[in-house]
């Protein structure tokens, strides 16, 4: 049976465009294998991380119900999360980078739920449930960490992307699918490389998401806390990865101290990184983080906020000074010679908001076509438009129902019918609608009476310029439709002979009926299942104490496949001395 993934109240307050990601765990489809590839990254991250990790990644798991024997279920997770404030939810691989931070900042952990392939025990670039449950999980259990990851998400997810960086996402996206796909070709993996690497190889100035990328990578998924002479590590990546948390406290990386700047620091998630970021304490990246939104389009708006979303080529939304809010793809904008916008254009729906509400009669069916507005102070008046009180309107002639004619400092002339006008929650307005209206900037018409009736965006300036729509329910964002999707394998006998092996073994040890007995697992593995090395080990743990005449065969057998295979030496070594030490979680 499928797991349950409505188990957290969290869930409930998701909008649609955030759920259409979320797929059930099915945890049936865990193999034998799959569960002893878990069962070993977790004793071996254990007893070496239990010397390098945080204190809080122990804490942690303990807190958050993960399991070393077992795949922790999203059912279970989702009712110890509870406890602390979180959820958890199961997706298909890699997600869109916004979606991914939009979760976090519903206090919600994505987890792929797939599990890296034994020959990818080590590493994986695609997302799999080691990295995010094992990785992610135990660490939110700290309040400090939990915080700045919402924060993240909060302003990660208003981060506008390039054109460069969906091409990116998708082409990682498709890697990560290839290198854990069973029988891809090595040349299909090298093709998809070479894409990522020339995405990666093209110069351009670094988007918003791609910056702010670098610091979710610097630090959720590849940070270390503490001094750079003695550091700690609570990145994800790191703690789900046997060998680069390892790796990483050599002097073969190099330690820099953690700042905005690592948001200029790219990586390459196909290789170990050869330096890496140590943060003083947790609260240290909240610090961090709102030093980088202090640059961001969404705190800055202006002409270069807008020009970022006309770039992306996708949604986005403009603040004007009033709260005025409008959503949709923007493609143009006109600037005065002081570079402040004074007129802007959308291309199909838009939809207009204040507070990240829609306003009624003005969602996309009423803007279908695209809005277009001039912004900036009228001409020989001191006051702006939004600041005029209802004497001040009628001092200038603003008179519902008659017609009007002014014109903007910037040049730009309006003149038409003021049918109404609509303000905000202070009295400000923030919209006036005219009929018969005409627009002209210089010789050129950017309104004409014919187009239908026109609403004028009253404010002064954009405050704000941010990705993706002000009310999430203006428009119909479930158009999830990845060019690559996760490849689920599919079995030989001999593949399913060796689950029923690895079943068997498991049977004995939790003391359940069994099919084989250890003497007949281990020699079915020898004449049928040669290049497997991580049964033997298991069997190995089960008798190595008791029965020393069969534990010698083991142990003979495995030094044979590891001069058959020097590559999974150190492997079969670091497995047979977690056993021998009597493994236990500290």
């Amino acid at each position: 049976m499928s797991i349950n993934i409505e188990s957290n109240p969290l869930l409930d307050r998701l909008p649609p465009h955030l759920k259409q990601f979320i797929k059930p765990q099915n945890y049936e489809e865990y193999t034998p294998i799959d569960q002893a590839v878990w069962r070993y990254v977790m004793r071996k991250n254990v007893t070496s991380l239990s010397k390098v990790a945080h204190d809080s990644y122990l804490n942690g798991l303990k807190k958050t119900g993960i399991s070393i024997d077992e795949i922790p279920s999203m059912y279970g997770m989702n009712r110890i999360l509870k406890e602390i404030g979180w959820a958890a939810v199961a997706v298909d691989g890699f997600i869109p980078p916004n979606a991914f931070m939009e979760f976090q900042a519903y206090n919600i952990l994505v987890i792929a739920s797939d599990i890296r392939q034994l020959e990818n025990i080590e590493y994986t670039p695609a997302p799999d449930i080691i990295h995010e449950a094992a990785g992610h999980a135990p660490i939110i259990a700290n309040p400090d960490y939990a915080e700045y990851l919402r924060r993240f998400g909060k302003i990660g997810c208003k981060a506008i992307s390039s054109k460069r960086d969906y091409e990116l996402y998708e082409a990682v996206r498709t890697l990560s699918i290839l290198k854990e796909a069973h029988d891809t070709k090595q040349t299909d993996i090298e093709d998809a490389e070479r894409r990522v690497s020339t995405l990666q190889n093209q110069k351009e100035t670094p988007s918003e998401m791609a910056l702010i990328r670098n610091l979710h990578w610097w630090t959720v998924e590849y940070g270390l806390i503490g001094t750079t002479e003695n550091p700690k590590i609570y990145g994800a990546g790191l703690l789900s990865s046997i060998g680069e948390s390892e790796w990483c406290m050599t002097d073969n990386v190099k330690k820099l101290s953690y700042s905005p700047e690592a948001a200029f620091q790219d990586f390459d998630i196909t290789k170990p990184q050869p330096q890496l970021f140590v943060t003083p304490d947790f609260a240290y990246l909240c610090q961090v983080l709102e030093e980088f939104a202090d640059t961001m389009a969404l705190r800055k708006g202006g002409h270069r906020g807008l020009a970022k979303l006309i770039e992306s080529e996708n949604m986005g939304t403009i603040e004007l000074s009033t709260g005025l809010q409008v959503s949709g793809i923007f493609t143009r904008m006109i600037k005065n010679e002081d570079n402040e916008v004074i007129y802007f254009e959308t291309s199909g729906p838009t939809a207009l908001s204040f507070r990240e509400k829609e306003l009624i009669g003005h969602g996309i069916d009423t803007h279908v076509n695209g809005f277009r507005s001039p912004l900036g102070k009228l001409k020989g008046i001191n006051l702006a438009i939004e600041n005029m009180s209802p004497r001040d309107l009628k001092a200038y002639n603003f008179y519902d129902g008659e017609y009007i004619e002014f014109e903007f400092e910037s040049g730009i002339t309006v003149a038409g019918n003021n049918i109404t006008g609509i303000r905000n929650i202070q009295g400000e307005l923030i919209l006036i609608q005219f009929s018969e209206c005409t627009i002209k900037y210089k010789d050129e018409y950017l309104f004409k009476p014919e187009w239908g009736t026109f609403d004028l965006a009253v404010g002064k300036e954009i405050t704000s310029a941010f990705s993706g729509p002000a009310d999430d329910y203006s428009f119909d964002l479930i158009t999830h439709n990845p060019d690559s999707t996760t490849i689920k394998r599919s079995y030989n006998t001999q593949e399913e002979e060796l689950h029923s092996l690895y079943q068997s073994v498991k049977n004995i040890r939790e003391g359940a009926t069994t099919k084989f007995s250890l003497e007949a697992v281990f020699d079915i593995i020898k004449k049928d299942h040669s290049n497997d090395w991580l049964l033997p080990i298991e069997i190995y743990e089960l008798v190595y104490d008791r029965d020393e005449k069969f534990s010698l065969q083991i142990l003979s057998y495995l030094e044979s496949v590891k001069s058959r295979k020097p590559d999974i030496k150190h492997l079969i070594d670091s497995g047979l001395k977690i056993i021998n030490n009597n493994f236990t979680i500290v």
